[in-house]
């Protein structure tokens, strides 16, 4: 049984990354909800997603609540390469934005990702971009991801998940998805 006291845990509590870490994070009312955006275009793109979901479990304080559906999608930004398939996850977590996205770069490079041009053929893209409570505007982290309400390849998925999240442009997911979808193809290939 785990047992807190002044905040913390007692020795006798196994502190465990994922979902135990989370939950206590929870009780401590350190906990957000952030959400992530995972997409991969080379090689077994299902396997890399599901790689990807499970590593995401395991990084300390983090739970892996919900996840959409798979959707395959047309590439943005540089035509010419495979199709991508997208999805999004819902993580409860008690890391800092930055903290979370050094957790995913490593995640990146352990599935094989390379730094390498914007927008190009990848295995893995894991990109934060949503959470809860937190704006940041940095070089290299900018939260709200700055191109979410201009991607329905993000916006579908994520209108699944959160339909009424409001985006920085006033639109909740739900609204902004439907637009998009008219004009960028975004299709449902299940798990």
């Amino acid at each position: 049984m785990l047992s807190l006291q002044a905040g913390h845990c007692q020795r006798a509590c196994t502190w465990r990354q994922g979902a135990v870490g989370a939950i206590m994070a929870a009780m401590a009312g350190q906990v957000r909800t952030a959400y992530l955006g995972l997409g991969s275009n080379l090689g077994h793109r299902q396997g890399y997603l599901a790689r990807a979901r499970q590593l995401i479990s395991r990084l300390p304080g983090t739970a892996l609540r919900r996840q959409s559906r798979v959707y395959e999608t047309a590439p943005v930004g540089v035509t010419g390469q495979p199709d991508f398939l997208n999805q999004v996850v819902e993580v409860a977590t008690t890391l800092s934005p930055r903290e979370l996205l050094v957790h995913l770069k490593e995640i990146e490079a352990e599935l094989g990702r390379r730094p390498g041009r914007r927008w190009h053929p990848r295995e893995i893209d894991i990109d934060l971009l949503e959470m809860e409570g937190v704006a940041v505007a940095e070089p290299d982290l900018v939260v709200p991801h700055p191109r979410l309400a201009q991607r329905a390849f993000v916006l579908v998925p994520l209108a699944e998940l959160a339909p009424h999240l409001v985006l920085p442009t006033g639109q909740t997911a739900a609204q902004a998805a439907q637009a998009l979808r008219r004009s960028q193809r975004v299709e449902p290939v299940g798990i």
